[in-house]
Order: structure tokens, then sequence, then C-alpha cells
């Protein structure tokens, strides 16, 4: 699914940010799945899931802004601290 090379990319469309997030954390759980396959439960920690953010060779997010009919552009940055207050808020 995840390639570095440049000349390919991967787009995904989501109706929410929280979905996106949800999206990000459920590409590096099947991504953790597919390296340990005989483990059943696997769990991780924030530090994980942004080393495999900043492992991509490239990611960051359109996010419409119905204030000026337009999307606007984030980075892997913006996105990490997105998937962190998402992670905070399923945990509460």
């Amino acid at each position: 699914m995840t390639s570095p090379s440049r000349a390919t990319r991967t787009f995904m469309d989501y109706g929410s940010i929280s979905q996106a997030m949800d999206g990000i954390c459920g590409l590096y759980e099947r991504k953790l799945k597919e390296l340990n396959p005989a483990i059943r439960d696997i769990t991780y920690d924030v530090a994980d899931l942004y080393n495999f953010i900043d492992g991509l060779a490239d990611m960051s997010a359109l996010v419409y802004d119905h204030s000026i009919q337009a999307y606007l552009p984030y980075d892997r940055q913006w996105i990490k601290q997105r998937t962190f207050q998402h992670l905070k808020k399923l945990a509460h």
C-alpha cells in the first residue's frame, strides 16, 4: 500500500478529520498486523505511530474550509497533533 517512491501516491477521502485520524491509525495497525501476524492483540504508543508517519515518504491533509470554500493543506506535524488529540479522546 505504501511505497517509498515519490512517483506513487495514495489518496484517501474521509468525511471528517476524526474519520481521517481513525484511517491513519488503521493504516498503522494494518502494517503492524502484517509485520506481526502471530500476535493477536497488538499495542503501540503514540511515539510508534509518529515514527510510522515520519517514515512515510510524504503525508499531508487537505481539509475543506466551508468559510472560504476551499481546501487548506496541512503537514505531517499537524497530522501528528491531530492523531494524538484523537487518540486521547478515544482513551477517555
